[in-house]
């Protein structure tokens, strides 16, 4: 995966983590939210960040100290 690839990938899962905390925010304001539902959604945003921070990882380039 090229430097291009991995940017286009990070800013896809930008929003896609972006879209599920509207989405939580949206049940959470109901007055009887789905809880299962919230939890799946949260669980989902975790995995998007720790996908998120891998990437990251990936762009910056590695020194030796």
């Amino acid at each position: 995966m090229d430097e291009a690839d991995v940017r286009q990938k990070l800013a896809a899962l930008k929003v896609e983590h972006r879209d599920l905390d509207a989405a939580t925010e949206a049940l959470l304001c109901q007055t009887a939210p789905d809880q299962l539902l919230v939890a799946r959604l949260k669980k989902r945003k975790l995995m998007l960040k720790d996908e998120m921070a891998q990437l990251e990882d990936m762009l910056v380039p590695d020194i030796i100290a």
